[in-house]
């Protein structure tokens, strides 16, 4: 699906073509008692001196079967929010609290509500009342489509609408609407899928909540020794191999890549700064298109026979020219201190 977002909005966001709506106050919640049905309120206050339930980084996510829920799931995941999927919406205010009470751990938490559920209610905004009278300032992001690209996307998959029943797609379609206009009107963020595809839809969410930091490749030189195998995740591979092995040099042998004496030596050997040069702009070359491709994470290995000291000597030095180069880059070492 190609792509454009409309509607796509965030409260105080301000930005050119975009639906901003204020926060919202509680109202229409009797003392005493849950907006979303759930019973008595809790009273629970947050601990003196500690984090406050608005500290809680929480959105919730819901919309139109075959929107791209699952989508903004996963874009959520990426940029570091804790997500769980098809919760019952009476379990809301919990997760909310459970998410509180870990603290860092679930400072950034994501909830996934849809009809699949058979305790989802139309009483969403109620229970976005209830979080917000207890104390947290929940975000509710809204994934919406055209009815003749969801029809075309259940089409492709050969499932039917969750709402279908024993009539046509568009009549599940229908009902489905029906059943969450309030919430589309109330939500805070809107996006229309329509126009959208994953990677544009991934990367739109990623806009809207992850900030630039975490939209970043993040790249791991990982030094390796060929003689222990290739590593299974490497997008790319290098050979250091041509240069002199340091091992030969009995003040070295005992020493590792990280020892400086090890480094100036590989370093110093000819061809050896072409070689980092060769594959810095290589990297550099690259980042750009994975990034638009949504890849977030690049894993370039380099490998000598026994991964001690060329390749660990070679994944320090490439992993701080990258950094030089302002991207988020540091080195491992699989296989040191392995023999």
């Amino acid at each position: 699906m190609e792509d454009s977002v409309s509607g796509a909005t965030m409260p105080g966001a301000g930005a050119s073509g975009s639906r901003v709506k204020e926060s919202r106050s509680p109202n229409g919640v009797q003392p005493g008692e849950s907006a979303n049905g759930a019973g008595p309120r809790s009273r629970t206050a947050a601990k003196p001196g500690g984090p406050s339930r608005t500290d809680t980084d929480l959105v919730i996510v819901t919309g139109v079967s075959g929107g791209g829920r699952s989508t903004v799931a996963r874009a959520l995941e990426n940029v570091g929010f804790y997500v769980v999927d098809n919760l019952p919406q009476v379990l809301l205010l919990d997760m909310a609290e459970l998410a509180y009470a870990a603290g860092g751990a679930a400072k950034h938490t994501a909830v996934v509500l849809d009809v699949r559920s058979r305790a989802f209610t139309v009483d969403l905004g109620g229970a976005v009342r209830a979080l917000r009278e207890r104390g947290f300032s929940p975000r509710v992001v809204f994934v919406d489509a055209d009815d003749d690209v969801l029809i075309r996307r259940f089409e492709n998959v050969r499932r039917s609408h969750p709402l279908q029943g024993d009539g046509r797609l568009a009549d599940g379609i229908a009902a489905e609407r029906l059943l969450l206009a309030e919430t589309r009107d109330s939500a805070d963020v809107v996006i229309d899928t329509s126009h959208l595809n994953v990677n544009q839809l991934r990367s739109r969410v990623e806009e809207l909540f992850g900030g630039e930091d975490a939209r970043r490749l993040r790249v791991t030189v990982l030094s390796f020794g060929f003689k222990y195998g290739l590593p299974p995740d490497a997008d790319f591979v290098v050979d250091a191999r041509f240069l002199p092995n340091p091992f030969w040099v009995p003040d070295l042998r005992d020493l590792t890549g990280r020892d400086a004496a090890v480094s100036s030596y590989v370093l110093s050997q000819r061809g050896a700064a072409a070689f980092v040069d060769t594959f810095v702009r290589l990297v550099n070359s690259t980042v750009s298109g994975f990034e638009r491709e949504g890849k977030r994470y690049l894993t370039v290995a380099v490998g000598c026979t026994g991964g001690k000291h060329r390749s660990v000597a070679i994944a320090e030095e490439l992993a701080r020219r990258l950094r030089d180069g302002r991207l988020a880059a540091g080195a491992q070492h699989r296989d040191l201190g392995r023999e």
